[in-house]
């Protein structure tokens, strides 16, 4: 027994009734400064003057957690009477120095603060299952209270939903480490790490298990798929920023100012936009002004042309598809063109073409904001600007049968008319100017439009719209070689709609030559009089000339 209680951490003392010591073991001898044997048979109050012991030895009270100072060291001392035969037989104390309990005390909270403001989520429990603790990550993460948790099995929460599956469950029964995804709440996906604390007979005392919120990872990935999907988009589906001005709005007609007035009215609501007009009259510019004026200018902004695609893919570039959704998909599925436009814009160009089967679908998405890619079973909720346009009347579509009648009034809640050229003239010779001014300084080619050329141009009817005047500029600007454009350089189908018949005379035809001749000339020469002396005329003959056709224009010095 001496043995036994000199093992002991904690200072041990054993009176008898009459107070006198019959055992102190070595823990206490050391708190009390004691060598040797001189203690035995003394009273403890030579050794303990204020000691409550000799109470508890007569009145047999035991005095838990009372605090003694010896040799100036305060200790926590409980005492406990200890009968024989059932009878009163004496009092135990037993003294812990107070300075040790603080260190401990000290110690437990620093580790409770540290997993306190551990970022992962903790949550422990005992070797039964039964929820010990949470840290303030774990309520964040998973939006539980500590309240709802502490005390409570683990087979209890996963019946009421709490979790799907329960890692302290399964690593109870493996007794090993494991790590596994898990749904809290039915809503979001974490991963957790369940550790295995065993005593020292090889018991499982407590499960650790640390929770990681991947809703960022996955946000994450999601955002990598939609940088390396938009890196791959083709001439039919990209992004584009209408900070170009190449694409820059000129108009001055009445028409077109009104129809920009209406643009900067609805631009900034996510309102549903149909464009319709003629082919090349600008109604994908009119969709970048929209994107542009709107509050998503710095979201994505998907153009589709719903007609370039194959029928058979475009469903699939609409909507994207999950792993294995069909023969031939990509192995890790693909992002849909819906799903890189969330927080923008997309543009379902000529909409018109779009096959029956798939309006169905794209009417679903426009009603119930949501998307669910082939093959999935989850449907992601979006938040979209929805742009069609088509030079189709989707009236006559609709009476053939061609286009859903749902699905042409929901894309039907503001309607833009772009019209053609040969509705607004007045902006005819803006868009030459610009458009050629443009061309000149992209090709750094430095040419002129003369009089005659503008003039015939802004006779032209022009059926292609702004299209075909954009692309006859870049025409005229990098294939006619000389330095003025004249009416001889124009297309011939340009020439004929335009030019009267007094115009076609052979004296006529002759003088327009000379002019361009002269023209050239006189833009490389210095001056007037080296200009006659190339052409091979006298210098008044020149001035002459000049004056006939009215020009002031010098050459340059």
């Amino acid at each position: 027994m001496q043995s036994l209680l000199s093992s002991f951490h904690n200072g041990l003392i054993v009176i008898d009734p009459h107070n006198r010591i019959v055992l102190l073991n070595d823990a206490a001898k050391q708190l009390l400064r004691i060598e040797g044997e001189e203690w035995k048979g003394k009273d403890i109050h030579v050794l303990l003057p204020e000691t409550k012991l000799p109470h508890v030895a007569k009145t047999g009270e035991r005095m838990i957690g009372a605090e003694a100072i010896i040799h100036g060291r305060t200790f926590l001392v409980n005492h406990t009477p200890f009968y024989e035969n059932g009878e009163l037989a004496g009092a135990i104390a037993i003294l812990q120095d107070f300075t040790e309990i603080e260190h401990y005390r000290q110690l437990s909270k620093r580790m409770e603060t540290i997993i306190e403001f551990s970022t992962d989520g903790i949550y422990v429990v005992d070797g039964n299952g039964i929820t010990l603790m949470v840290n303030s990550a774990y309520e964040q993460i998973t939006g539980f209270r500590r309240e709802e948790l502490i005390g409570r099995h683990m087979e209890e929460l996963v019946r009421e939903g709490y979790f799907d599956q329960s890692v302290s469950l399964l690593v109870l029964k493996q007794k090993q480490r494991i790590s596994m995804l898990q749904t809290v709440g039915g809503k979001k996906d974490v991963i957790v790490t369940g550790n295995p604390v065993f005593n020292e007979q090889g018991d499982i005392e407590m499960v650790v298990t640390s929770v990681r919120d991947i809703s960022e990872l996955n946000k994450l990935k999601l955002e990598l798929e939609k940088a390396k999907s938009f890196s791959q988009l083709n001439q039919h589906r990209y992004t584009f920023s209408v900070d170009n001005r190449e694409e820059a709005m000129i108009c001055r007609s009445p028409a077109m100012k009104t129809l920009i007035d209406k643009v900067m009215q609805i631009a900034a609501y996510p309102t549903t936009v149909l464009l319709t007009g003629p082919s090349g009259v600008g109604k994908e510019v009119i969709a970048n002004l929209i994107h542009y004026l709107s509050p998503r200018k710095d979201a994505p902004f998907i153009k589709v042309n719903c007609a370039a695609i194959p029928e058979a893919l475009l469903e699939s570039e609409l909507f994207g598809y999950e792993k294995g959704a069909f023969t031939g998909a990509q192995a890790g599925g693909k992002i849909g063109l819906f799903e890189l436009a969330d927080g923008g814009t997309i543009l379902l160009d000529e909409i018109g073409e779009m096959p029956l089967s798939l309006q169905v679908k794209l009417l679903r998405v426009l009603q119930e904001k949501r998307i669910q890619r082939i093959g999935g079973r989850k449907a992601k909720a979006l938040d979209v600007r929805v742009i069609a346009a088509t030079n189709q009347d989707l009236q006559k579509q609709m009476e053939a049968g061609l286009f859903r009648t749902d699905l042409y009034y929901r894309l039907h809640v503001v309607e833009l008319y772009v019209p053609p050229l040969s509705e607004r003239p007045q902006d005819i010779e803006p868009l030459l100017d610009h458009y050629f001014s443009f061309f000149c300084e992209q090709y750094r080619i430095p040419k002129k439009l003369s009089p005659a050329a503008k003039a015939i141009l802004e006779r032209y009817h022009w059926p292609g719209n702004v299209r075909e005047l954009k692309n006859l500029m870049e025409n005229l600007v990098v294939s006619v070689p000389s330095r003025c454009i004249e009416p001889d350089d124009l297309p011939s189908h340009v020439r004929r709609q335009t030019e009267s018949p007094s115009a076609s005379t052979l004296k006529e035809k002759v003088e327009q030559y000379e002019k361009r001749l002269v023209f050239e000339t006189l833009e490389a020469a210095p001056s007037l009089r080296k200009a006659a002396e190339q052409l091979g005329i006298d210098h008044s003959t020149l001035v002459k000339k000049l004056q006939r056709w009215g020009i002031a224009k010098r050459p340059r010095p």
